[in-house]
């Protein structure tokens, strides 16, 4: 009795099928085309501002799985919103030399989104800053800074001023200028700057000191960065770099790899990279080559740790001085060769967009197994797609140098409480942080149709939670 009538229920059982997967498609295309809207819109808003429309783009394009499964926040307008700074600061910074003269900087502060807490994001002193630079940083921190699950905001900040070759006297005095005219936007509960390239303890120390002049108060929890004496969390200066290390081991140890055994290149010699080498070694591996901004160097027995620290953090020297300690190692002018030397794990933490194509293709070519960003967004586009499509493991800056935000957070916590955690008290804390941004990556790139891709599960994970809380919020 059945069969006659099971030609008319399979054929209508199809149709519903086609229509289910027509309504997926539409809704698919619907998606991306209010994404590239979007961001045509913020292109005609940001004309010419490259490194934030790269930022803006990348993050936007790992999004069309989310928009598909939460029309609310298309009807809510969060990504128009998102990609809106809340406050744009933009000032002049006048200071004087030792001889006198007097000079003229820009000053920036991109308030970008407090939705989950205050403004937190550091302060860069370099020549190579620009408007979109910190407009970049300060997206980026948005989403950072949501990852690691605590109370914070996105935002970031600096200036065109090179400290490079100016004496402590100078410095105090850019510090002091810069600082008369900041100090009006920021606040323990408002916006909390912290140190980035060019900025140390000592700049810290300087602004802080004139921040408390002017505001006639102990406001501990204004800065974080600072000397541990001075209200400073231990292990700040190391999270950076350790934090990284922390997350590409998890993401290794997923593959049944691991640092032990492995020959790394680091970029860069400052904090990120340092300490990112110190725990590479301390985790077993070989780091065989490190740079400036004038040149790297290969050890094939090992970059030692110490020295470079010497030269670096004591002697603000340049890396080639290195040679002078270890003869046998090798000295390149061209930092961008770095890319060349054969290695296992790839760490670029120096400054972003410094990995391209080529470069990509250099360590592919070497059978390079992982590259974790411990700079901001040191890969450019066609770099990440090369290093993906070979199947390179891959983790995100905005995920895997989170660890330095983290303690800065855990020392607004310390201040507030007015007392201070061991080393190995935040050391305990970071990895655990970092382990958790790992899992949450992991589970949401999995969730959302993207299993093992870290970039598309960071960019939902952490742009998920600021749009839940955004939607909770209203307008603002």
């Amino acid at each position: 009795m059945e069969a006659p009538f099971f030609p008319f229920f399979k054929e209508r059982n199809d149709r519903s099928l086609q229509f289910i997967e027509s309504e997926e498609k539409i809704k698919q295309q619907s998606a991306l085309e209010y994404i590239k809207a979007i961001h045509k819109q913020v292109k005609d808003r940001n004309p010419g501002e490259s490194e934030f429309l790269q930022a803006t783009w990348e993050v936007f394009e790992s999004l069309r799985p989310v928009f598909e499964q939460h029309p609310e926040y298309i009807e809510e307008s969060i990504l128009e919103r998102i990609s809106e700074p809340e406050r744009f600061i933009n000032f002049r910074v006048t200071w004087e030399d030792d001889n006198g003269k007097v000079h003229v900087n820009r000053g920036y502060r991109v308030q970008f989104n407090s939705t989950l807490g205050p403004f937190k994001g550091g302060l860069r002193f370099h020549p190579s800053l620009t408007g979109s630079v910190v407009k970049f940083l300060g997206f980026e921190q948005i989403f950072k800074n949501a990852l690691t699950g605590l109370p914070i905001g996105g935002g970031k900040g600096g200036s065109d001023f090179d400290p490079k070759g100016r004496s402590d006297r100078e410095i105090m005095r850019f510090c002091q200028s810069f600082m008369t005219e900041l100090s009006r936007h920021i606040g323990p509960d408002i916006d909390v700057p912290a140190g980035d390239i060019g900025v140390g303890k000592r700049e810290i120390g300087y602004l802080f000191g004139q921040y408390k002049r002017i505001r006639n108060a102990s406001e501990a929890g204004v800065f974080t960065g600072k000397n541990p004496d001075n209200g400073g969390s231990l292990i700040r200066k190391e999270a950076t770099g350790y934090g990284t290390v922390y997350f590409v081991e998890e993401m290794l140890r997923d593959q049944g790899r691991s640092f032990a055994g492995s020959k790394v290149i680091v970029s860069g010699s400052g904090n990120v990279s340092i300490y990112a080498m110190e725990k590479a070694v301390e985790f077993g591996a070989t780091v065989v080559a490190c740079s400036d901004s004038e040149g790297y160097i290969y050890d094939p027995n090992g970059i030692d740790v110490e020295t470079v620290k010497q030269l670096k953090e004591v002697g603000r020297k340049r890396i080639y001085e290195y040679l002078e300690f270890h003869p046998t190692a090798r000295y390149g002018k061209d930092k961008s060769e770095i890319w060349k030397i054969p290695c296992d794990i790839a760490l670029p933490c120096a400054t972003q967009n410094e990995i391209d194509r080529e470069s990509a293709q250099a360590l592919v070519e070497n059978n390079v197994k992982a590259v974790g960003e411990g700079a901001n967004m040191p890969c450019n586009e066609e770099a990440v797609r090369m290093l993906t499509n070979n199947k390179v493991l891959f983790a995100p800056a905005k995920a895997a140098n989170a660890g330095g935000v983290a303690v800065s957070a855990m020392e607004m916590s310390q201040n507030s409480m007015r007392y201070s955690w061991t080393s190995e008290e935040v050391d305990k804390k970071l990895q655990q942080v970092m382990k958790t941004i790992y899992k949450n990556c992991i589970e949401t790139a999995a969730q959302y149709g993207s299993p093992g891709n870290l970039i598309i599960g960071a960019n939902i994970a952490g742009f998920k939670k600021v749009a839940d809380a955004m939607v909770s919020h209203g307008l603002n």
